[in-house]
């Protein structure tokens, strides 16, 4: 089986590009590695095909993972497109890429709606943090105004619904699963 050559000659550049941006000779890298320094200069330049064996340990002493060595490098996600909902009033520029750490969606959003008076439930939590304008929560029967450079956070098993006050608000917001399906779905009738 043959390496694609443009992801070996990518995988050897992070290789030597972590490893220099991290001050360490190829001696260094090699004694954290265990493998012999002139195994990691071959594999550097490419006069050494790179083997699974050799890369894990490499990752490890870089301190990254396999799959990010291997990543490809397109440039599809550099740009993130916002999606405009008319009917529910908001914007999302999705943040995080699928299968995030954990389980948790990272998104911002642009919220021109007013607070909706239908609250909802599900498990887990919400954050966010107000980056401009004033967000009204609601919580049960509490009402709470969130203003720029304030956070929030609360159960979602409380029922719960936020909307701009006096105009746009933008928020950063981090979401469980539950909580993407429920704030970042297609809008429910």
């Amino acid at each position: 089986m043959k390496q694609d050559g443009e992801l070996d000659a990518l995988v050897r550049q992070r290789i030597r590009g972590l490893r220099v941006a991290r001050g360490w000779s190829l001696d260094e890298l090699a004694t954290r590695c265990f493998l012999s320094p002139s195994t990691l200069s071959r594999i550097e330049t490419g006069h050494r095909r790179i083997a699974l064996d050799q890369l894990a340990p490499i990752a490890r002493a870089l301190g990254t993972t396999l799959d990010q060595l291997v990543e490809s490098d397109g440039d599809d996600d550099v740009v993130i497109r916002p999606h405009r909902d008319e009917t529910r009033g908001i914007t999302t520029w999705l943040l995080s890429r699928e299968g995030a750490p954990h389980g948790v969606t990272v998104a911002k959003l642009r919220v021109t709606r007013p607070v909706p008076t239908d609250l909802r439930v599900h498990p887990g939590r919400d954050w966010f943090t107000v980056l401009s304008g004033t967000v009204v929560l609601r919580l049960g029967e509490r009402t709470i105004l969130v203003e720029t450079g304030e956070a929030a956070e609360f159960s979602t098993m409380v029922p719960h619904a936020f909307g701009a006050q006096d105009g746009a608000a933008e928020i950063l917001c981090i979401l469980d699963h539950d909580g993407e399906r429920t704030h970042l779905g297609p809008a429910t009738p």
